[in-house]
């Protein structure tokens, strides 16, 4: 099985190469965090041992048994009123000895107004993107996992139509005694079923990440980081433009050629803290580097590529909120609720403590 998944991820590597970047792909809201916890930790997690259901949605391999019967939603407002919602469900089946989840994901952008070539009011159209998800998690040996998630995602806008079948392949090794966990991920690999065009094939926003995470036995945190866009060296936008750098580091500073070495390493990195004050409450903190060299700008570079947020975790619910700072023009501040319907309200089989121990810990 292992050489398997390590067969998968080398070949979907080397087809990933052909790939483009810099925001020309369709169907980009698949790349949108999920749930505050995810934004909070920089938007991408695929390593992450925290007690959130809605983590299986950037790594199926992170969806495991003791989130049986968990409930997670959101429902937020994004740029320019856009509505974002997101809800999963998650179901452990003993007997097929597999975690199983599914999930939405639905951007609302709005009503247009629609008018001939004169400008004439001549009706009212909405605009609408939309992904329904299927996943399903397993076990392997004793500190593994790995899972995947079939999407069907479908794009309304306005005028134009577009829908097409992903997948996002996962895996997860996790050691408890040394408390190190690590993660990897093919995120969006998948076909065009209908263009938005006729005969124009648009290219899907294929990732290869992965992730490393380090608790610490005697310290209340745990640091992350993560590598994305392994496919692909080079995704820096080279803006002939720019006078400076944007970076909060690994700036360069040769003044004739520049390789823009570093800046081009860094921006494949996201780095996270995750700070525990006590069993019930998580301080979450993420740095994103692409975003910070694309959208701050050089007068005034403000919070652009942070992300910070906090979880508070009780009996029956979960809560989370977070801000992710894009541009100074604003943060976007996200907030989500999990809740476990089995202790709320009985619904489906109920696992001992006992069983929950030993799926969590084996």
């Amino acid at each position: 099985m292992h050489k398997a998944l390590l067969s998968f991820f080398l070949t979907s590597s080397y087809l990933l190469q052909a790939q483009v970047q810099g925001g020309e792909h369709v169907f980009e809201f698949l790349r949108l965090a999920q749930s505050p916890h995810i934004t909070a930790l920089g938007s991408m997690v695929v390593s992450s041992p925290a007690k959130d259901m809605m983590l299986g949605a950037a790594n199926p391999a992170l969806l495991r048994p003791e989130f049986h019967t968990h409930l997670g939603i959101n429902y937020n407002m994004y740029y320019a009123n856009t509505k974002v919602s997101n809800v999963m469900y998650a179901y452990h089946a003993k007997k097929l000895q597999t975690t199983f989840g599914i999930g939405l994901q639905y951007l609302d952008y709005g009503n247009f107004s629609l008018t001939d070539a004169a400008g004439y009011l001549t009706g009212e159209s909405k605009a609408i993107d939309y992904c329904i998800q299927l996943i399903a998690s397993r076990s392997y040996l004793e500190k593994w996992r790995y899972g995947a998630t079939l999407k069907f995602a479908n794009s309304n806008l306005i005028d134009k139509k577009a829908s097409a079948l992903l997948a996002d392949i996962g895996v997860m090794y996790a050691d408890t005694n040394s408390q190190w966990y690590i993660g990897a991920t093919i995120k969006n690999a998948g076909i065009t079923i209908k263009n938005y065009e006729t005969g124009n094939n648009q290219p899907l926003p294929m990732d290869l990440q992965i992730g490393i995470t380090k608790k610490f036995k005697k310290a209340p945190f745990s640091l992350s980081a993560l590598a994305h866009h392994l496919h692909t060296w080079d995704i820096r936008y080279d803006n002939p433009a720019d006078a400076s750098d944007n970076q909060l580091l690994f700036a360069d500073t040769t003044t004739e050629t520049k390789t823009y070495f570093a800046d081009k390493l860094f921006r494949h990195f996201v780095f996270a803290v995750a700070i525990n004050l006590g069993k019930r409450i998580e301080i979450s903190a993420g740095y994103n580097h692409m975003r910070r060299a694309e959208l701050a700008i050089t007068e005034k570079k403000g919070m652009s590529g942070f992300s910070y947020g906090a979880g508070l975790y009780l009996n029956k619910f979960a809560l989370h909120f977070s801000q992710s700072h894009y541009h100074i023009a604003g943060a976007y501040t996200e907030m989500g609720l999990s809740i476990q319907l089995n202790q709320l309200i009985g619904s489906g089989s109920k696992l001992s403590w006992a069983e929950r121990y030993a799926n969590q810990y084996h």
